[in-house]
C-alpha cells in the first residue's frame, strides 16, 4: 500500500557519449589517425603506443565527463515531485490528537478543526479527503494517495452507518461544516460487521470485525449538485 512519490530522471549514457557540441569534447572517437606522425623522427610502433594511449586516456576522460554529468543531472535537473510529497505526508501523517466523545451507537468522534463553512446537506454529493486505519494505526486507504478527494452522498445507505453519523450527524453527532475536519472510531457494528470487505480474488483489505479509524476533511459541497 506504499507509495513511491520521487522520479529521477538519467541522461542516456550513449547519447551522452556521442554528443558533440564542440566536434571533439564529447566523442569518444580520437581526433587523430593511427597513421598520424606527429614527430618528424617517430617510428610507426611508436605512433601506434601514441594513439592506443591517447584513445584510452580519451575514453577514460568521456567516462568521467560522464558520471559528473549524470550526478548533476540528478542533483540539478530532477527536483523532488512537491505535489507527491505532500500527498505522501498528507496519507501517512496523522491529525493532532483529540479525546473522543461517544454518540449512544458506539461512535467515537472529535473536531481537529470545527469548520467556518455550511453544514454537510443531506443526500447531496460532497467532496471529502479522507485517511482512513486500523486500530493499530496502519493506513489501509486514502483519498490522498489517490491525489483527489473522494465524492460521496450521505444519508441514502451509500457509505457506512459510521461515516453516515460520523460525518452528516444525528444521535447527538453534530453535523460537520464546510472546512471541518474530524476524526472518527467507528465501532465494527457501524463498519463492515462481522464479514471481511475490500475483497479482490480472495484477499480482502479489511478483516471482519475490524474498529476504523476515519480522518475526514470536509472539502466542499461537490459543484454538480447546483444549477
Amino acid at each position: 500500500m506504499a507509495v513511491s512519490a520521487l522520479t529521477l530522471k538519467t541522461p542516456n549514457l550513449h547519447a551522452l557519449q556521442t554528443f558533440n557540441p564542440n566536434k571533439s569534447f564529447f566523442t569518444t572517437k580520437p581526433s587523430f589517425s593511427s597513421s598520424s606522425c606527429f614527430c618528424s623522427c617517430s617510428s610507426n610502433a611508436d605512433n601506434a603506443k601514441l594513439s592506443t594511449a591517447s584513445t584510452s586516456a580519451t575514453k577514460k576522460r568521456v567516462f568521467d565527463i560522464g558520471i559528473g554529468l549524470l550526478a548533476t543531472s540528478i542533483l540539478c535537473f530532477s527536483p523532488l515531485d512537491a505535489s507527491a510529497t505532500r500527498v505522501e505526508y498528507y496519507a501517512t501523517v496523522e491529525e493532532p490528537s483529540c479525546e473522543l466523545n461517544f454518540a449512544r451507537s458506539g461512535l467515537g468522534y472529535c473536531d481537529v478543526v470545527l469548520g467556518s463553512g455550511v453544514e454537510v446537506p443531506y443526500s447531496e454529493l460532497i467532496n471529502v479527503h479522507y485517511t482512513a486505519r486500523f486500530a493499530d494505526g496502519t493506513v489501509f486507504d486514502s483519498s490522498y494517495k489517490r491525489g483527489r478527494p473522494l465524492t460521496m452522498r450521505l444519508g441514502v445507505g451509500k457509505v457506512t452507518k459510521g461515516l453516515d453519523q460520523g460525518i452528516l450527524g444525528g444521535e447527538g453527532v453534530p453535523p460537520m461544516l464546510v472546512g471541518g475536519k474530524r476524526k472518527l472510531q467507528i465501532p465494527p457494528e457501524l463498519a463492515y460487521g462481522p464479514e471481511p470487505a475490500g475483497c479482490f480474488s480472495g484477499d480482502c483489505n479489511i478483516p471482519g470485525n475490524a474498529t476504523l479509524l476515519y480522518e475526514i476533511n470536509f472539502v466542499g459541497i461537490y459543484s454538480g449538485n447546483r444549477k
